[in-house]
């Protein structure tokens, strides 16, 4: 379960998104295996009215009830003149919402162009929420980054160090006291928005996880499916290394450090492994802190408040 860090852009393929969101394809089914890239979305009211100078082919072209009431009342010739235009600019894809069924004309050049028209019978706005909040999620950037990731209370703890040094045991320890494994070695990051980052495993290594001396190991096999997350946000990054006499580890928890992943910051600890310490036991106290931290409160800078007040 070896992969090297990198980034890669995901990509949708419009039979993913038919199957997903139950739409039907009126026109272009051919193409189904085309792939959308971008999450914006477009409905071309200016377009369509002769207004070319800033389409964007990338996007889903959505017509609802007024783009199609428009195109009904224009001459067949200026309609059929108006189309082919749109199309010429191949966009990725055309999906009519509320089963509105179009002029005919629409569906014959849009097969000619060779262009994927969809349909579905939810409404316009209710549809554009739908289908962006779907994108968003499906298309945000994604990095694989290396660790073992847990649900521990809710939150979604990386455990990060070098080989050996007992990630994978840890997150045993931490399943067997009711916590959740995500992933282990292979992480696949997410940024839905840039604003917040969720990690899962890939599918081809999900639920799995290499244990030294034992070997590859089913979680959820072997504990059971409450043993077992798909995915969690990505709140705190854990990095353990080997106690070092003489370090100056944080004692009292007033310094705070991050991690940069995708241009979002996590917050970071660094625990210190030695034999005899329980890494199960640590982890539970790091992330209930982590979220009292979270709600503004900070038990080391109360502790000194007390001690100033006192003197």
């Amino acid at each position: 379960m070896i992969m090297q860090n990198k980034k890669f852009e995901p990509a949708l393929s419009l039979a993913e998104i038919a199957r997903d969101l139950k739409l039907e394809f009126l026109a272009g089914s051919d193409f189904r295996e085309n792939l959308i890239k971008v999450s914006d979305l477009k409905r071309p009211g200016l377009e369509l009215t002769g207004f070319w100078k800033h389409f964007v082919p990338e996007r889903i072209h959505l017509l609802g009830r007024t783009e199609i009431s428009y195109l009904e009342e224009l001459s067949p010739e200026t309609r059929k003149k108006r189309l082919k235009k749109f199309y010429s600019f191949n966009p990725a894809a055309v999906i009519i919402t509320r089963a509105i069924e179009p002029p005919p004309d629409l569906i014959e050049l849009a097969e000619e162009a060779g262009i994927p028209v969809l349909r579905t019978d939810r409404p316009t706005t209710k549809f554009i929420s739908l289908l962006s909040s779907y994108l968003e999620e499906n298309l945000a950037p994604r990095k694989i980054i290396h660790g073992v990731l847990v649900d521990i209370y809710g939150m979604g703890v990386l455990l990060r160090g070098k080989s050996g040094i007992g990630k994978s045991e840890t997150a045993i320890a931490l399943v067997k006291r009711g916590h959740r494994m995500v992933a282990d070695d292979v992480i696949e990051v997410k940024s839905p928005g840039g604003q917040k980052l969720i990690g899962s495993a890939p599918k081809a290594t999900r639920y799995f996880l290499e244990m030294r001396g034992i070997g590859i190991i089913n979680v959820k096999t072997l504990f059971g499916a409450g043993a077992v997350r798909n995915s969690i946000s990505l709140d705190l990054v854990v990095r353990l290394e080997t106690w070092q006499e003489g370090q100056n580890y944080e004692r009292l928890g007033l310094q705070k450090e991050n991690d940069s992943i995708m241009g979002v910051e996590v917050p970071r600890l660094l625990l210190p492994v030695r034999p005899g310490r329980n890494l199960a036991l640590v982890l539970e106290v790091a992330a209930m802190n982590h979220r009292l931290n979270s709600m503004n409160y900070n038990a080391a800078e109360n502790l000194l408040e007390r001690i100033n007040n006192r003197r």
